[in-house]
């Protein structure tokens, strides 16, 4: 029967509500007790909200006509959800509306839920789908409900738990409020825990005085013993060097043959999965209205788009700001209680609790990603079997003119991201992930634990636990646009973190070697080993390569008596061979990019990695002080 013929049917004044009891047939007149599986059709208790509304003037025709168009594109959705997202109606009268036609009366706002009803229902469970227990009356549980239909999808779960249970409606952000503030520390600390012990660096303690002492110790007798010392340094430094360069120049070949032909076939999806992205800030007042600008433009439906910006709870400037930026229906605010720590990784695990979507992407605050990226995401994934876990988008800087420090950042992500990435990939290699335009199979991560929420580069990490359960992460052909840090020290604060996590992330998967090498196999034990241990190795001994040009130039060195000229001589070709590695890489990474910039600035990059030698000493001693301090990098100063 249509909507229009049905009109004379409905009641606008159903009763009032009442209570139900186990083995009850009937909840509410207005809360069907079944949903039809079969093709994709609107429940009629939604047709008869939509229907209301348009009666009593608060929905116009044409919302109405694209409230219903747009449930049946996603069936299961929530009614009172696409009204508010899309702003078709205002809270206020949309919830007057539902009092009037369910008879269910509006939850008490001034209660203070109790805390142990949240905990026997599940905290988590609650939030997602916006039911909140209030309190018991001994006959009864008050429940409230952002959706009339939730008592109908429930009743089993609720009746279960609670026995009884008298209905009532609040607004959505309310309950989400009144669950964080009842039961916010409780989940926070639980999103700092999710990842294994055995698995995460959370038991890593800061080095204590007996332990700098003995470092001391160390360096002093190294300075007695320094011709041995630094002769096995460089060896080590050497070593390292050929391992990288030729896993760079592997790469580099993998990625310049023609790929393979895919033989996936483009998806045909039945539906659109609801695909929820996570954009954490932290003191990011300034780039709120930039960051809705650029995320609008992502070309995916408004109904499964779930973005949302998760934000510290002491962080009341961001807060305020986004309060300010007249949000859409389709963008929410997480605000994630304080804990322990305060990382990025411990922010994403919270947000993964309250995901709507099947698949979870991150972007960072200044990130510009391109438009097509989420359809791009889903047929990728419908292509590709449950083992591909994950994708890794390409990442690349809107301002890589900015001066010479943007234009070698460009370079190298230039390299990274469309030459070393792929190529590693094609190796069968495990890919450390970037922080951001990631997306995931959601019960896959969630299987995982989510982030290490003490790992200071928990992309890095996570791309290894990927790996070691078997799974693989693709490369996504789609490019997302961010801000260069093109500024001296910020880049050094930003690429020490990066460093330090690396430290992190080799010394814990590390813990039982044996065990990593049977869970990643040989090939992809060694590559862990050159990407992590060979790139840390480079960049604390930089210093020890540098210092060969004493020899170039004809100057005196330590080692003057044990390197031989024709050693010496080796080692002026292998320094030769690896910065043409360097060159080419960079050369076609920038030919990939598109960018303007002249290839004349590619050899430049030798006076432009020596800078991560002091982001490495810097780590090195954060490590040993300061192992979980996240080294905030400012967003939002260039325009």
């Amino acid at each position: 029967m249509s909507i229009l013929a049905r009109q004379a049917d409905l009641q606008a004044d159903p009763g009032h509500a009442r209570a139900y009891v186990p083995g009850q047939r009937v909840l509410h007149p207005f809360v069907p007790q079944s949903v039809p599986v079969a093709a994709p059709q609107i429940p009629e208790a939604d047709e008869r909200l939509a229907i209301h509304l348009l009666r009593e003037g608060v929905l116009a025709p044409h919302a109405l006509l694209q409230a219903l168009a747009r449930h049946s594109e996603r069936p299961g959705s929530r009614m009172t959800d696409l009204l508010l997202d899309h702003g078709l109606v205002a809270e206020a009268p949309l919830y007057a509306a539902l009092h009037r036609l369910t008879g269910i009366g509006p939850a008490d706002l001034s209660i203070t839920p109790d805390p142990r009803l949240i905990d026997r229902l599940d905290p988590v469970f609650c939030l997602s789908e916006q039911l909140l227990p209030l309190r018991n009356l001994g006959h009864a549980t008050v429940i409230a409900a952002a959706d009339p239909a939730a008592f109908s999808r429930h009743r089993l779960r609720l009746e279960r738990v609670f026995g009884p249970v008298l209905p009532s409606l609040a607004p959505a952000r309310w309950i989400e409020q009144a669950i964080l503030a009842a039961r916010g520390v409780t989940m926070a600390r639980a999103a700092e825990t999710r990842v294994a012990l055995d698995q995460s660096c959370r038991g890593y303690r800061k080095a204590s005085p007996a332990t700098l002492r003995l470092l001391g110790a160390a360096g002093l007798i190294s300075i007695l013993a320094l011709r041995p010392i630094l002769a096995v340094l460089t060896i080590w430094a050497v070593f390292t060097l050929i391992l990288s360069t030729g896993m760079k120049a592997a790469a580099l070949f993998a990625a310049m043959r023609r790929p393979p032909a895919d033989s996936a076939r483009a998806a045909t999806l039945a539906r659109l999965p609801v695909v929820s992205i996570m954009v954490a800030l932290y003191r990011e007042s300034n780039i709120a209205s930039r960051l809705v600008n650029r995320l609008g433009k992502l070309d995916y439906p408004r109904d499964l788009l779930d973005i949302m910006l998760v934000v510290e709870e002491e962080d009341h400037l961001t807060r305020h700001a986004l309060a300010r930026a007249d949000l859409p229906g389709w963008m929410r605010v997480v605000v994630v209680p304080a804990g322990r720590v305060k990382t990025k990784p411990r922010a994403l695990n919270f947000g993964l609790t309250q995901c709507r979507g099947s698949i979870v992407g991150v972007y960072d605050a200044e990130d510009a990603p391109a438009p097509d990226q989420i359809r791009k995401v889903v047929d990728r994934f419908a292509q590709r079997g449950p083992q591909v876990a994950c994708l890794q988008g390409a990442l690349d800087f809107y301002n890589p003119s900015k001066n010479w420090l943007a234009r070698c950042f460009t370079i190298e992500y230039a390299s990274w991201f469309r030459v070393v990435l792929p190529g590693l990939e094609r190796l069968g290699l495990p890919l450390p992930l970037g922080g951001t335009t990631l997306f995931f199979r959601r019960e896959i991560l969630e299987s995982l634990g989510g982030w290490d929420a003490y790992n200071v580069t928990e992309d890095a990490d996570l791309g290894m636990r990927l790996a070691r359960h078997g799974y693989r992460t693709e490369i996504l052909p789609s490019t997302t646009l961010e801000e260069a840090n093109c500024l001296g020290l910020p880049w050094v604060k930003q690429r020490s973190r990066w460093i330090k996590g690396y430290m992190m992330t080799y010394l814990t998967h590390m813990r039982e070697p044996v065990r990593l090498y049977r869970e990643l196999g040989p090939r992809a034990f060694a590559g862990f080993q050159i990407l992590f241990l060979g790139s840390l190795s480079q960049a604390l001994l930089a210093p020890l390569l540098w210092s060969m040009w004493s020899f170039f130039l004809g100057l005196g060195h330590p080692l003057s008596g044990l390197i031989s000229p024709q050693t010496m001589g080796l080692m002026t070709s292998l320094f030769m061979a690896c910065e043409i590695v360097n060159i080419a890489i960079g050369v076609l990474g920038l030919k990939r990019s598109g960018h303007r910039l002249s290839v004349l600035w590619v050899p430049t990059l030798i006076l432009y990695f020596p800078l991560q030698a002091f982001a490495a000493y810097k780590a090195g001693w954060e490590m040993l002080h300061r192992p979980f301090y996240w080294d905030k990098t400012t967003h939002g100063a260039l325009h």
